[in-house]
């Protein structure tokens, strides 16, 4: 029996946090510092394929209560290049690695690939969620054109390794203001993209294009949720945000300057500002 390894920081109300693609838990270090010297306990699990959980393929065994986490390794090359790890394949990892730690229900924050998960985790357990946090994500499923881009880059990735995938992301996930002035920042993101398995990269590849779309489950949720986007960020551009929150009834919208598409880790002062001043409304709220 095995688990996604993870952070686990803090006491108190519980904060999932869910990295986006293709990262690592790492990115959320200045969150999980701030977050739990406050009063809360924080945890940042590596998804499925990422990190250190990439040695070996988790798969819940069950999606009822009580399922648990499980290493099953594959069988061959060929089986490997058709994995395909879905957006519930990592909610249902979440909602067993809260199992694993006793927790019942949890504010879900998740950037990019994460506010897919995050979305996915609200709509199968919306009793284990408290409240949602959705950094740098689009309620719309893919369209045909990006689902082959995805299908193309997952080949990519298999053949020739992440150097690339480096190369020609950095100036879309991170500002003009980030690369020119933050260089640990695009030190620490880089790094994370070249050390990702391909072979996790591209099974959550064609999980994301295969997701389902979530704008049709907008108006069923009805925790908070804080919207968080970049305002020069050209992978979930701010109208992206702009959609999500006309169509969350109890939604709050947050527009970080001189931050593109890792708003957490560009901006981690405003990030971290807008996160608690969301998490202190909502222990407010629930304390009457």
């Amino acid at each position: 029996m095995t688990q996604a390894l993870y952070d686990d920081a803090g006491s108190g109300p519980a904060v999932v946090l869910l990295h986006g693609y293709p990262f690592d838990r790492s990115m959320w270090r200045a969150q999980i510092d701030f977050l739990s010297a406050l009063g809360y306990r924080v945890i940042a699990p590596d998804l499925r394929g990422f990190g250190e959980t990439a040695a070996q393929t988790s798969v819940c065994e069950s999606a009822g209560p009580g399922h648990r986490l499980k290493s099953v390794p594959l069988n061959n090359e060929d089986e490997a290049d058709r994995t395909i790890t879905t957006m519930a394949d990592m909610a249902h990892d979440i909602a067993a690695l809260m199992d694993e730690l006793e927790i019942a229900d949890a504010t879900i924050c998740g950037l990019s690939m994460g506010g897919y998960v995050a979305f996915e985790f609200v709509h199968i357990f919306p009793a284990r969620t408290r409240a949602l946090v959705l950094a740098g994500t689009r309620a719309p499923a893919d369209d045909e054109q990006e689902k082959q881009a995805r299908a193309q880059q997952a080949e990519q990735m298999l053949a020739r390794g992440m150097a690339d995938i480096a190369a020609a992301t950095l100036t879309k996930l991170l500002a003009p203001r980030t690369l020119a002035e933050k260089p640990s920042v695009v030190t620490h993101v880089r790094e994370m993209i070249s050390r990702a398995d391909p072979k996790g990269a591209a099974a959550a590849q064609r999980g994301m294009a295969a997701r389902r779309n979530y704008s049709e489950d907008l108006s069923g949720i009805k925790v908070p949720v804080l919207i968080i986007v970049g305002r020069q960020d050209p992978i979930r551009p701010v109208a992206d945000a702009e959609f999500m929150h006309r169509g969350l009834s109890n939604s709050r919208l947050e527009i970080i300057e001189d931050a593109a598409h890792m708003t957490n880790m560009e901006q981690p002062e405003v990030f971290n500002r807008a996160l608690f001043g969301f998490m202190e409304a909502l222990d407010n709220s629930a304390g009457g």
